[in-house]
């Protein structure tokens, strides 16, 4: 009897883990599309599979659920693939892949930056965080330069690998992935060699 009951409570603590991460990914792809202002919980619920009730017994609130998704997408945002100190091409390829899967909710999340806590904590981070992956991806090219010139050139390598650098060339242009990729790998080869 015991052993039935174990299973049931951790069949429901499964499924209701599974709801929990269907209405934080609804949460996600909305924010993608929209301002986290205008997100409302009928749209969630529809989008997640279940019901406003649902999502409200998850989550206690709007503001629940929308605290849950930030820290939902903060994760993933800085979830940037780590690469090989000085293997450019890899680096590329990780940073590409993190744009293709998120980078519509980041420019989303950047225009809502000036008046929206969350967006605000949620770019903060990243741009943190591609600082620091900046630095530790070029840390062998950088290496034995002057300090002034070295934080001139991390500045330039973040322009160059920036999630609006790859808005302008994919989403702006219309360049395939391969494309805009190659534009970007010599952006940062024209900035190493001038180093």
């Amino acid at each position: 009897m015991k052993t039935t009951r174990n299973y049931v409570m951790r069949s429901r603590a499964e499924s209701a883990e599974l709801t929990r991460q269907r209405a934080l990914q609804a949460t996600v792809a909305l924010a993608g599309e929209k301002p986290f202002s205008t997100i409302v919980l009928p749209e969630v619920a529809a989008r997640a599979g279940v019901s406003v009730q649902t999502v409200l017994r998850q989550f206690g609130n709007r503001d629940g659920l929308l605290d849950a998704a930030t820290a939902f997408v903060g994760e993933q945002l800085n979830s940037q693939a780590v690469t090989t100190p000085g293997n450019v091409r890899a680096a590329l390829d990780a940073l590409f892949d993190h744009f293709e899967a998120r980078g519509d909710v980041i420019i989303m999340l950047l225009g809502q930056e000036g008046w929206d806590r969350r967006a605000q904590s949620l770019t903060s981070g990243e741009r943190e965080a591609h600082r620091e992956w900046v630095t530790s991806v070029f840390a062998p090219q950088l290496a034995g330069i002057a300090t002034r010139t070295r934080n001139e050139l991390i500045d330039m390598l973040l322009v160059a690998t920036d999630v609006y650098t790859w808005k302008v060339l994919c989403r702006d242009r219309g360049l395939t992935r391969a494309q805009a990729q190659k534009r970007v790998d010599r952006m940062i080869s024209a900035l190493l060699t001038s180093a």
